[in-house]
């Protein structure tokens, strides 16, 4: 397929996808007679997975250091595996992260519910805020 359809099928730009094949994150393609790039089908998954990682926020070095170990074969297999679990590590910890700064929002609007239905149910109305005349701070000392 060529490079517009890969684009349309794998959700990156013509030029990110130029880029991660220059850096090394995609494997170069082949040509077709007229020097276009050929991608074969079986590229789209490793790009869905490549963005499943920098979704998760995988730094694009280690991107590189998993496709240049990926690239080298099945003797790379336990690295390959050593450095995804360490990624996983840093995403469970982001995902505690998330799950606390969640509660916090959740808390907040539950407490702005709250607010409106005391205002509600009550008639309540809010305190003014009064300033105080001018004239009446209190004197510094100097």
């Amino acid at each position: 397929m060529k490079i517009g359809e890969l684009a349309k099928r794998s959700g990156l730009s013509a030029h990110t996808i130029r880029y991660y094949e220059r850096i090394g994150l995609l494997p170069y393609a082949d040509r077709d007679q007229s020097s276009q790039r050929d991608y074969d089908a079986s590229i789209l998954i490793w790009i869905e997975f490549l963005g499943r990682l920098r979704t998760t926020g995988m730094p694009i070095r280690d991107m590189l250091r998993y496709a240049a170990l990926r690239e080298r074969g099945v003797d790379t297999e336990a690295e390959r595996r050593e450095l995804l679990e360490q990624h996983r590590d840093r995403v469970r910890a982001h995902v505690v992260e998330l799950q606390a700064c969640l509660l916090v929002l959740d808390t907040k609007i539950a407490g702005y519910a709250g607010l409106e239905q005391r205002i509600k149910d009550y008639d309540a109305t809010l305190p003014e805020h009064r300033r105080k005349p001018a004239g009446t701070r209190a004197a510094r000392a100097r």
